[in-house]
This record gives C-alpha cells, structure tokens and sequence, in this order.
C-alpha cells in the first residue's frame, strides 16, 4: 500500500463508521470494499461492494466496529480519503473528502486525477 506507516491510508467520520457497521450487520458482510472504475465524464467513478471475503491483496482499514477494504488497484487513489455519511433533506449516502482528486463532474458523480 501507499502509505505512511503506522497511519491508516484512510479515514472514517463516526458517521461513517456507524452506517458501514449497521450494512455490516445487515448484510451480514465481513465490511465494504472500495475502489475506483473508469466511467463518468470526468473519468472515474468510486465503486462500494458488499464483502464476504477478503482478499490478501486489499488494505483493511478498521475502525470502531466499520471494516473496509481498498482494492488494489485504486490504493494510490485513495491515499489520505476520508469517507463520510452525510443525510440532508432529498439524498443520503457516502461522501469521499479525496485529496487526490483534481476535477469533479457537475452532478460529483465522476472524478479525475492527476495525471490522467
């Protein structure tokens, strides 16, 4: 991983880390595995799945009670993300404070990076 030791790649707000564990249990899942995929007009788009298994490759990030896993291919992306859950009057879900993002879609849908 791209990284800092002893520091986790990424980080939850306590609202995070409550929604996460409550589809933990739900699903009864081992946690969430995020990535990004190539899509939207900005260029790539985050994904979020529901793990039963996880794989020696991905970083496991743990915190009070919330487990997610970075998939190894958008490690480098990620690095120093803070993922939040955020309600408002006509939406929820998961929102990605990213550092590394350069440019957004209008919609926040799609993102870029540096260099691509």
């Amino acid at each position: 991983m791209f990284g800092i030791p002893g520091k986790a790649p990424i980080s939850m707000t306590p609202r995070a880390e409550a929604q996460i564990a409550r589809l933990m249990a739900k699903g009864g899942s081992k946690g969430l595995r995020i990535g990004v995929k190539k899509g939207g007009c900005a260029g790539m788009e985050y994904t979020m799945d529901y793990v039963n298994e996880i794989s020696p490759h991905d970083e496991v990030v743990e915190q009070n009670g919330a487990r997610v896993m970075i998939a190894p291919m958008a490690q480098m992306f990620l690095f120093g993300t803070e993922i939040d859950y955020a309600t408002d009057l006509l939406e929820s879900g998961f929102r990605f404070n990213n550092p590394n993002v350069v440019d957004a879609c209008g919609c926040g849908e799609s993102i870029k990076f540096a260099g691509m």
